[in-house]
Formats: C-alpha cells, structure tokens, sequence
C-alpha cells in the first residue's frame, strides 16, 4: 500500500482580486490598531494634544486670510476670504497628509514587516487613520466658523463629503505608489515633501479659481485637486467656479490614481523583504 504525495503550490495572484480584498477585511482590526497606534504616538507626547489639530488648519487661514485677502485684496467669490481658504485648506490637508503620512509608511513599518505575515498595503492604509482624525476635528473648526459668520445649513454640505472622499482616494492611490516606490529609491523621501510643496501652488487652496484666465481654465481643471477644492467650496458657500468638466476630472482622476496604485504597490511588494 503506497501513500500519496500530496503537494500544495502557493503562487502569488497576478492581479488584485476580491480575495484580496477580503483577506484586507479580515485583517481590519490590525487596521484599526495600527492607526489608533498612529494616532496616540502623534499627540501623546504633546503638552497641547489635539489642539494642535485645531491650529493647523486655523492658524495658516488667518495668515492667508490677512496677507491675501486683506492686504493683497485677492477675490474670494463674494464670500469672507477665511471661508474661501479654511474650505480649500480641508480639501488639500486630506490630500497632502494622505501622501506625506503614507507615502514613507512602508519603510518606517519595516521592524514589523520583516517578522510577521499580514497584508502589506494594510501598512499605508492604516497611515491614514490619523488623517481621519485630523480631518474630523478640521470640519469641527470650520464649522464652528460657519457659524460664528452667520451660514445656515443647506442642502449643498451634503456633497461636501462626496469631494472629500475624492480627495481621501487620490490620496490613497498617490501615497500607495510613493509608498511602494520609496523601498527601492528613498529619493522619494526627499520628493514627497517637494512635490507637495509645488502641487500646493497650482491648486487654488490660498486663492479662488477666478484668478485663472478663462481660455486657461480647461488646462488648468486637469489638476484634479481644483476640481475638489472648488467642490468643497460650492457644497459648503453655495459659491464657487465649479464646473461639470472639473468634476468630471476630479472623479476619474481619482480612480485612475486608486487603480494605479494599487496595481504599483501589488506589483513590486514581491520583494520589499530584500530591500526594506
């Protein structure tokens, strides 16, 4: 009587599948901690906590409100120049923390990636738990600035969340490929900060989309932190260069970047053990 050999083959799946993304789920409270863990290291440590949350998007707007709005007389659509930049600077926060938290995740979890198995784009996923928070606590600001100048609620703020989940996605997709791509090249490190910086200047977080000509806005809405910037505004101040064109490109921008993001990250993760 002979034993039969039984012989099981693991092949890394070619592409992303709903397994994938279920094992993602079943994972979900390492998700969970991990960024709790961000989260209570970020402010633990910090004699004013989540104060912090509460000036950094408060303060800058002062800044911005005083030197462009009062002394540089830029438009602002007919709405109070703090407004216009607290809503443009809780678009582009979302998006630039998403990437400056998460893009250099994977390298700084390298202690933890190299002992135990677990999904590892749950590491930039769970980067972005702080930015959540910080988000939260950012709406709350503006909020209660909203109030203190007299805006009602309307209808339109329900579709703030919808640009602020664009925002969250691109995020998303352009921290995933950064994040993947600072294993091999820690350039990266030094261009994430950087390329922020410029992105930041051709959006128009500190300033109204008026200011672009006309006949250059169809460039100009290519960017699809303008499409998301102004969507934030319109939803929130009922006032803004919206159009659908911008829209349009924020969305499939957005999806594009997700898609190819994890596609990048799927893709090259194969051999993080050999370079983290």
């Amino acid at each position: 009587m002979t034993e039969e050999t039984i012989i099981t083959r693991i092949e890394p799946r070619k592409k992303i599948s709903f397994l994938e993304w279920r094992e993602i789920l079943a994972y979900r409270d390492l998700i969970y901690y991990l960024a709790l863990r961000d989260v209570q290291l970020r402010y633990k440590q910090t004699s004013l906590g989540i104060v912090w949350v509460i000036l950094q998007p408060l303060v800058p707007a002062m800044i911005f409100a005083v030197i462009f709005g009062y002394f540089a007389k830029l438009p602002s659509g007919g709405q109070p120049y703090l407004l216009m930049v607290l809503c443009g600077l809780l678009a582009w926060n979302l998006f630039s923390s998403s990437i400056s938290r998460a893009g250099g995740s994977v390298v700084a979890s390298s202690a933890l990636m190299s002992k135990v198995y677990f999904p590892r784009v749950i590491v930039p996923i769970a980067a972005l738990g702080s930015v959540l928070v910080d988000t939260l606590v950012a709406c709350l600001v503006l909020a209660v600035v909203l109030w203190l100048y007299g805006i009602d609620l309307h209808l339109q703020m329900l579709a703030a969340p919808f640009f602020l989940l664009l925002a969250l996605g691109a995020g998303l997709g352009m921290s995933l490929m950064l994040a993947s791509l600072n294993v091999y090249f820690r350039d990266f490190s030094h261009l994430i900060p950087f390329g922020i910086q410029i992105w930041n200047y051709v959006s128009p977080v500190v300033y109204s989309a008026d200011l672009v000509p006309e006949k250059y806005r169809f460039i100009y809405a290519f960017n699809p932190m303008v499409g998301i910037i102004e969507g934030v505004r319109w939803s929130i101040l009922g006032d803004s260069k919206l159009t659908p064109l911008m829209v349009t490109i924020s969305v499939v921008w957005s999806l594009v970047l997700i898609l190819a993001g994890f596609a990048t990250f799927r893709k090259v993760e194969r051999g993080f053990a050999d370079y983290i």
